[in-house]
């Protein structure tokens, strides 16, 4: 590429690119391609404003298991949060209020999805929702892990007459104080979202499928004096942060990685937890899981265990059977009459851009690419699809970790091949088999040592039963993610570049 690499500069090569989904990773994109001189950005949003996962979410309760200081961007940290672990609302505001200083609101098409995208003599070609199409460089898949909430395969559930629905599309027109309500699930979410309907004087049957493990990392409010402090000393957010980041890294991470030491000390806590929160034996019994702590995504909440021992709570472990019209039939015949019925039941994470329609080079489809299995070389490019970029695929959910820093330095592995592009080094990009092979190998080995293997369902495995998670540290995965290795990437020059 000798010759050609000085074709192009980057103040003639500005580029374009196409970007579904206006949440936080899409948020971060649009500033950081904006940055590098990018003179046509466009971002696809399904709905009418920013947000993502915390415009979407606003059952009680709901709140980042994260610390907040953590979890905000490094470019523009928020010194004022109200709680360490920020509530729901609170964070939309936040997201909400970067879009608008950094200018990502004129970027987005809202009310319009991206329903196919062709790449095609050199650019991607996207249809959208609204019958139009647009021409881009660079096509970026910023849609997240979990925005396709899952239902329940439960005989009868349409039949069912009184409110339903899923706790990502809550229904704020229902009033539960009093009625009777059916709750289905026990993750982070239901753990959130039961004592506050508890506590709101709703009768609560809880039907539990798995138990899960419970941290008690207890919430802190933040006063307005320590507010005022960090506001007028940045440097101690950084510090705070940082903070975070360690204990997250050293603690959670290790621990699910295999690490023995933190492991058996998490393991500890949440038995121990579990031991004197619980004064009832049997209730004790149900509430105790089969599997290693960290199989699943460890829940971090100290107010379920004093929700579901409330008179109004009630916690079913028998199964469900069937759902009526007036309410659940268990497997072991008793029949809870109910007047409405509220799905936890987690979301579709490997779906990531799907139902769009997505085709690579030679006219190769997704599904196609992913007949056999789901892979990606470093989570975020395909083999098949040039200038294709997809956040936080598969293998880049880092157990208990914020998923804002995980996005942040995966742009930052990004922009490096979008400057390359743009200083004319080629026109098309994409990893080799070969490098997917050894990565997805490298992954593999992995895993054997950590908690997700560890005998339990999770939305952490696949369709083959597979964690697709990072199976490392925090620190290698930056290290790693530090800049491209070029010779896993197969480089184009499209034929009008080289004839031009």
């Amino acid at each position: 590429m000798g010759d050609l690499s000085q074709r192009f500069t980057p103040q003639q090569r500005k580029g374009s690119a196409v970007i579904i989904g206006a949440g936080m990773t899409g948020i971060l994109l649009a500033i950081k391609l904006r940055e590098a001189g990018l003179k046509e950005i466009t971002i696809l949003e399904k709905a009418d404003r920013v947000g993502g996962t915390w415009r979407e979410n606003r059952y009680p309760g709901v709140a980042c298991d994260i610390p907040a200081h953590m979890y905000a961007y490094s470019f523009a940290p928020k010194a004022d949060w109200s709680n360490l672990f920020a509530r729901g609302p609170e964070i939309q505001r936040y997201f909400e209020s970067v879009a608008e200083t950094y200018q990502v609101n004129e970027l987005c098409r809202f009310n319009t999805s991206a329903e196919e995208a062709r790449f095609k003599r050199g650019k991607w070609q996207v249809r959208t929702s609204q019958g139009d199409t647009l021409n881009a460089d660079f096509l970026f898949c910023a849609t997240g892990v979990l925005h396709h909430p899952a239902k329940p395969d439960i005989p009868g559930l349409d039949q069912f007459e009184g409110p339903c629905w899923h706790t990502a599309e809550w229904r704020d027109d229902v009033d539960i104080r009093g009625e009777r309500i059916g709750f289905i699930g026990t993750g982070s979410t239901a753990a959130q979202a039961i004592p506050e309907l508890v506590d709101a004087g709703a009768r609560l049957t809880v039907f539990q499928r798995t138990p899960q493990w419970l941290l008690p990392l207890r919430d802190i409010r933040i006063g307005e004096r320590a507010k005022r402090f960090l506001r007028r000393h940045p440097r101690w957010v950084t510090a705070l942060r940082d903070l975070q980041t360690q204990f997250v890294a050293q603690f959670f991470t290790k621990a699910t990685a295999g690490h023995r030491f933190q492991h058996a000390l998490l393991t500890a806590i949440c038995r121990l937890n579990l031991f004197f929160s619980i004064r009832n034996p049997e209730l004790r019994r149900k509430l105790t899981p089969d599997y290693k702590v960290g199989c699943k995504r460890i829940v971090v909440n100290t107010t379920f265990y004093r929700g579901i021992q409330k008179a109004n709570a009630h916690l079913e472990t028998s199964g469900i059977d069937r759902v009526t019209e007036k309410g659940v039939f268990t497997r072991d015949g008793k029949f809870h009459r109910l007047d409405a019925l509220v799905l936890a039941t987690g979301f579709h994470p490997t779906q990531y851009m799907r139902p769009m329609k997505l085709h690579g080079r030679d006219d190769l489809t997704l599904e196609q690419a992913w007949q056999k299995k789901i892979r990606a070389y470093r989570s975020v490019t395909l083999p098949g699809f040039p200038n294709f970029f997809l956040m936080l695929g598969p293998h880049s959910p880092i157990g208990n970790f914020s998923v804002t820093k995980m996005s942040e330095v995966q742009t930052g592995y990004i922009m490096q091949l979008v400057k390359a592009w743009q200083r004319g080094e080629f026109d098309e990009v994409e990893p080799t088999n070969e490098a997917v092979d050894r990565f997805n190998a490298y992954v593999r080995d992995g895993l054997k040592n950590t908690a997700w293997v560890g005998g339990c369902q999770s939305w952490y495995l696949d369709a083959d039963g597979d964690p697709i998670l990072w199976p490392y540290t925090w620190a290698q995965w930056e290290k790693e993610m530090a800049s491209p290795e070029r010779t896993d990437f197969d480089f184009r020059f499209s034929p009008q570049t080289v004839s031009s």
